[in-house]
C-alpha cells in the first residue's frame, strides 16, 4: 500500500489535479463509466494511454450482434452513449436471427472504425464535469487502516488525488503480442501497454489472472476479388440502437456498404496443419487462456477436426478506407504463414495484407474479488469494468463501465447503489456470472446464458431500466416523458386489442387464408387473432379500419407481448421465484465455517465469495442444492435470534 504523503517523499512526483473519480482507460468500458460520472455531477477525469485510440475498435469494427445488441440497448437504456455513438457511425446494419423468434431478435452494425473513435472523444471533450487526459497511470494509492482509494499516480510522477476509482484497461496490462516467433511488449495495434498498474494492484492484495485474444489480418479491398464471394446486404428496416434515436424518428443510413463471406479451403487446413508447431499457441509460448468461443483460426482447425471448412467474414473497416476485416480469421502463425493462409481463401490469391493478425496476453483482475456493484472487495472505492474483469467484446464492456461509474458515483453522492439481477437485464446476467462464478477464459455474452431472454428482449430494454436510469439521474426529463408516453400508448393498445372483437366476413377469411388460417365461426378479438401462427399486426389492418396509426416500436412491443403471453406469463412466474432467493439477503459477518451441515467445498467457495444473498450462494459452482437447504435452515435460525438484520427482505 502507497499513500499520497508516501509517493510524494519520492522524486518528481507533485500534485498534478484533485477529483471525483478517475477513470483509467478509455476504452468502451472507460467511456462509458467516465460519461455516467461526468452527468451524474462528479469531476470525474478520463486517461488513455494515447488520445488517438480513444474508444479504439482494435478487433472488428462492429457494434451488437446476437446477445452483444441486448446489451448496447440496455446500456442506453440506462442513460449511456455506445448505442448513439453506434447509431452515428453506422455503415451497415441488420437485425440477427429475425427468421426466429424475438427473444433472440439482435441488432447488429458495421460501424466506420475512425470516426466512431473521433465521434466518441469529441462527444467526451464537450462533457461538463470531465477532463480527458493521455498519461500512463502506473500506481493506485490508498489511505487509511481499510486501504480506501485515494489517488493514483502517473509515469511520469504527477499524482491525481481521487475519492473513487474505476479500472478499465482492456487488454494492456502488462500486454504481449505474439506474431509467430516475434514477441512484442506492446499493447493492441502496436499501440503503448500499460506497466506497473498490475503490480500495483497485487500489491494491494487483488488477485490477478491473465488470458490471451487475438485479431485477424486487414487486407486491401483493390486486391480482392469480390465476384467468388457470397455478398451480404444490410437492412434499412430496422431500429436505430439507441432509444432516444427511435422515439425521435431517426433512422438507419439507407445507403450500406455490403459484407461478403467465404469458406476456408483444403489448402488452408494444410498450410495451417504443416505449420502448428510455429504457432505460439501451441509451442506454449503463449501462457493466457484464450476464448472459447471466439478462437483463432488453427484452434478452430485443431479442436474442430469433423468440420472440413470454417466460414470467414469480409467486412469493411470504414467508408473512408480500403481496409477490409477478415472475421473468424485471427492467427498468431508467422507472418509469412499469414500470407499463404489468406491467399488460399477464395477471392483472396492476390491479397495485399496491410495489417498482420497477431495475439495479445494480458493481465487482469479475478472477478471473483467483486462485489455485484463491480467494487473491490479488497480496496474500498476501487471499481473496475470491461476486459479486465475476464469479459471480451466491445458491448459487455460498455455494460460494465456504465455499471461501475454509476456506482462509483452512488458511492461517493451516498446515494443507493444499482444492481440489475438476471431477471432484469443480459447486464445482470452478465456482471452476475463473471462476479459469482468467475471465469476461466474470456467470457463472451451469449442469449443462452439468460435464463429468462424471453423477457429480456432488445426491443423491451427501455421497459426495463430506463427506470433505473431515471433513478440514478441518468435519463432526462424529455426523454422520459417520451418514455412514459410510449408506455401509455402501449398500454391503450393492448387493451383496445383485447376488447375489440371482429365478425367472421369473407374479408377476414381471405386475410387469415392468406397466412394458412382458419377464419373463426363467431366473433373473435384482436388480440386472440394475433396469438395465432404468421397472424402479425399488420396482416390484420383491412379488417381493423378503426385503428389509429401507431409507432413502429409501439406496435412490435403489443403484438410481441401478445402474441407470447402464455410462455411470459410461465416466465414471470419463474422470476417471482427467483426473486424470493434475491431477497433472502446473507449478514455480512456470517461464519459459514460454523454452519454444520455445509459441505467442506460449500463453506469454502461461500467463505471466499461473500454471496449477498441466497440466489446467488445457489449459483456458486461448487454449491449444492443441499448446501442452500442446509443454509436456509441456519438463516431462518439467525432470523428469530437477531430480527433487527432484516434478512428477509
Amino acid at each position: 500500500m502507497i499513500t499520497i504523503e508516501e509517493a510524494l517523499k519520492k522524486d518528481n512526483t507533485y500534485i498534478a489535479g484533485t477529483f471525483d473519480v478517475a477513470v483509467v482507460g478509455a476504452g468502451h468500458a472507460g467511456c462509458e463509466a467516465a460519461h455516467a460520472c461526468a452527468k451524474l455531477g462528479l469531476n470525474t477525469i478520463l486517461f488513455t494511454l494515447q488520445l488517438d485510440s480513444l474508444a479504439n475498435l482494435p478487433c472488428n469494427p462492429s457494434i451488437g450482434g446476437t446477445s452483444k445488441g441486448q446489451l448496447v440497448r440496455e446500456v442506453d437504456a440506462l442513460g449511456g452513449i455506445i448505442g448513439k455513438m453506434a447509431d452515428k457511425c453506422a455503415i451497415q446494419t441488420r437485425m440477427l436471427n429475425s427468421s426466429k423468434g424475438p427473444a433472440v431478435h439482435s441488432p447488429r452494425a458495421q460501424m466506420d472504425r475512425s470516426k466512431y473513435s473521433v465521434m466518441m472523444k469529441h462527444e467526451l471533450e464537450n462533457l461538463d464535469n470531465l477532463t480527458i487526459k493521455q498519461a500512463h497511470i502506473v500506481k493506485l494509492l490508498t489511505e487509511g487502516d481499510d486501504a480506501h482509494v485515494s489517488g493514483v499516480m502517473s509515469g511520469t510522477g504527477a499524482i491525481y488525488e481521487c475519492r473513487a476509482c474505476v479500472i478499465c484497461s482492456g487488454t494492456y496490462m502488462e500486454a504481449k503480442t505474439f506474431l509467430g516467433e516475434v514477441i512484442n511488449e506492446s499493447g493492441p495495434d502496436g499501440l503503448p501497454r500499460s506497466v506497473g498498474l498490475s503490480e500495483s494492484l497485487k500489491d494491494l492484495g487483488i488477485p490477478i489472472l491473465r488470458f490471451k485474444t487475438g485479431t485477424p489480418v486487414r487486407v486491401n479491398k483493390k486486391s480482392i476479388d469480390f465476384s467468388v464471394m457470397q455478398r451480404q446486404d444490410g437492412e434499412t428496416d430496422i431500429p436505430p440502437f439507441s432509444f432516444e434515436n427511435e422515439m425521435n424518428g431517426i433512422t438507419v443510413p439507407t445507403e450500406q456498404i455490403p459484407c461478403w463471406s467465404v469458406w476456408t479451403t483444403e489448402e488452408t487446413r494444410k498450410v495451417i496443419s504443416d505449420n502448428m508447431h510455429r504457432s505460439p499457441l501451441y509451442s506454449g509460448v503463449i501462457e493466457g487462456v484464450g476464448p472459447r468461443y471466439c478462437p483463432s483460426i488453427e484452434d478452430k482447425f485443431m479442436r474442430f477436426k469433423d468440420k472440413e471448412r470454417h466460414q470467414i467474414f469480409v467486412e469493411p473497416m470504414g467508408l473512408n478506407t480500403n481496409e477490409m476485416y477478415l472475421q473468424g480469421f485471427s492467427t498468431s502463425l508467422p507472418e509469412e504463414i499469414q500470407e499463404k493462409m489468406v491467399k488460399s481463401l477464395p477471392g483472396l490469391s492476390e491479397a495485399v495484407i496491410q495489417r498482420n493478425a497477431y495475439a495479445i496476453e494480458y493481465d487482469l483482475v479475478d472477478p471473483l474479488s467483486l462485489k455485484a456493484t463491480l467494487e473491490s472487495k479488497i480496496v474500498p472505492g476501487l471499481f473496475t469494468a470491461g476486459q479486465i474483469n475476464g469479459s471480451s467484446g466491445y458491448e459487455e464492456a460498455a455494460a460494465q463501465g456504465i455499471i461501475a461509474g454509476i456506482n462509483a458515483a452512488m458511492k461517493l453522492l451516498d446515494k443507493e447503489p444499482l444492481t440489475v439481477d438476471r431477471s432484469q437485464g443480459y447486464v445482470g446476467v452478465l456482471i452476475d456470472d463473471l462476479v459469482t462464478k468467475g471465469t476461466s477464459e474470456p467470457y463472451r455474452m451469449m442469449t443462452s446464458r439468460a435464463e429468462y431472454r424471453l423477457f429480456l428482449r432488445q426491443d423491451n430494454a427501455d421497459q426495463r431500466l430506463t427506470p433505473e436510469g431515471r433513478r440514478v439521474g441518468l435519463i432526462s426529463d424529455e426523454r422520459y416523458a417520451k418514455f412514459e408516453e410510449k408506455m401509455r400508448r402501449i398500454e391503450e393498445e393492448t387493451a383496445r386489442l383485447r376488447k375489440t372483437y371482429i365478425a367472421p366476413s369473407e374479408e377476414l377469411k381471405e386475410v387469415l387464408e392468406s397466412v394458412g388460417s382458419v377464419c373463426p365461426v363467431s366473433g373473435i378479438s384482436l388480440a386472440e387473432l394475433l396469438k395465432r401462427p404468421n397472424v402479425t399486426y399488420d396482416l390484420l389492418a383491412p379488417v381493423d379500419k378503426d385503428r389509429e396509426p401507431l409507432p413502429r416500436d409501439v406496435v412490435f412491443a403489443c403484438e410481441t407481448d401478445l402474441k407470447y403471453e402464455g410462455y411470459l406469463k410461465l416466465e414471470k412466474e419463474k422470476i417471482e421465484k427467483f426473486k424470493e432467493l434475491e431477497n433472502k439477503r446473507l449478514p455480512k459477518e456470517i461464519d459459514y465455517s460454523s454452519i454444520s451441515g455445509l459441505r467442506i467445498e460449500a463453506r469454502q467457495k461461500l467463505d471466499k465469495i461473500r454471496p449477498e444473498n441466497v440466489g446467488q450462494a445457489s449459483r456458486i459452482s461448487g454449491v449444492s442444492p443441499a448446501d442452500i437447504a442446509v443454509l436456509m435452515v441456519y438463516l431462518e435460525a439467525f432470523r428469530k435470534r437477531r430480527p433487527q438484520e432484516g434478512i428477509e427482505e
